[in-house]
């Protein structure tokens, strides 16, 4: 990519971020009384096409081809975006494991929007052709084909997959040139590890179950995580407490909705220095994240509309805006 090409990409990033909706925005989508007047305020800011359908699934996933179509004209390599299409892929993967283990067949199951289709996971899985997988995923798929087949444990086909997943994004980060993509995947694994250990808290969860389903990262230390979890929720709070993620000690104090909050608004602090970056592909790569939020945000507040939510309700798991 040319030096010219290159500031034409991130000239046009800013020109997009100013399109984003902020928090300001999402007031007024909160404020709209009812869902169909939530859908007129959407389509009156340019969502959906002409011909989309008139309901908030379609709008949402028409939102996200024209956000992906919009990041493949401006990248430089589209590989770098990789690391955001693992969370797919590797649900594509569970997904197919379970569809052939269990002999179960069910709808709407799969990620089309992944580099291995729904379909082709399913002939990859059932052939057990394990090789025309990434190497990332040849051998997470062989356990987890071999354990949900010879145990019928769910759970611990999902661990071993999700797990792969998490080294996935971590050794991609690792290997990345773009300090964005570094500490991108070092908060989606930390923030995955602290999940983890939350969860397992409230279900009472072994230290041998959270080793299982725990990465390694480099900002936390899972042994120690394990070791506050297998105590009390408050010992994960004083852990976090130490460490780079102290605002999550404090979320996880005051409700679940805003741990869970929190677990999002962190990865958009990761991209926000993004904003003052003018000389590399950082600006895209969080554009396409900014994006991502934007649209789980609206569908969260399209969830909590149709269910007759609050407006506080729905206000307390509203996250945080890139702009």
């Amino acid at each position: 990519m040319s030096d010219i090409d290159f500031t034409y990409a991130v000239a046009r990033t800013r020109a997009l971020e100013v399109h984003l909706f902020s928090a300001s925005t999402i007031e007024q989508l909160l404020a709209c009384t009812t869902y169909e007047e939530c859908l007129d305020f959407l389509l009156e800011k340019g969502w959906g096409d002409d011909d989309t359908p008139r309901d908030a699934e379609s709008i949402l996933s028409r939102e996200r081809e024209k956000a992906w179509e919009t990041v493949r004209e401006l990248a430089p390599d589209m590989s770098m975006f990789d690391v955001l299409f693992y969370p797919n892929l590797f649900h594509n993967l569970k997904a197919a494991i379970k569809e052939v283990c269990t002999s179960e067949t069910n709808a709407h199951i799969f990620y089309e929007d992944s580099p291995i289709s729904g379909e082709q996971m399913m002939e990859i899985i059932r052939e057990k052709d394990f090789g025309r997988l990434p190497q990332s995923m040849v051998r997470a798929a062989q356990d987890a084909y071999d354990t949900l087949l010879h145990t019928r444990d769910g759970q611990l086909c999902d661990v071993i997959v999700d797990k792969a997943a998490l080294y996935a994004i971590y050794a991609a980060g690792k290997a990345a040139e773009d300090d964005i993509i570094r500490d991108y995947a070092e908060s989606v694994v930390a923030v995955a590890d602290i999940k983890i250990a939350v969860r397992a808290q409230k279900t009472a969860k072994t230290a041998e179950f959270m080793k299982r389903a725990m990465a390694d990262c480099s900002t936390i230390s899972v042994n120690d995580l394990i070791r506050a979890a297998g105590s009390s929720m408050e010992a994960i709070q004083e852990y976090l407490s130490g460490t780079v993620y102290a605002a999550g000690a404090k979320a996880l104090e005051e409700s679940t909705s805003a741990f869970e909050r929190w677990c999002d608004n962190r990865i958009i602090e990761t991209i926000k220095p993004q904003k003052y970056n003018s000389d590399s592909v950082g600006p895209i790569f969080a554009y396409a994240i900014a994006r991502e939020n934007e649209i789980k945000t609206v569908r969260i507040v399209l969830t909590g509309k149709q269910n007759d939510l609050p407006v506080d309700s729905i206000r307390e798991r509203v996250r945080e805006m890139y702009v």
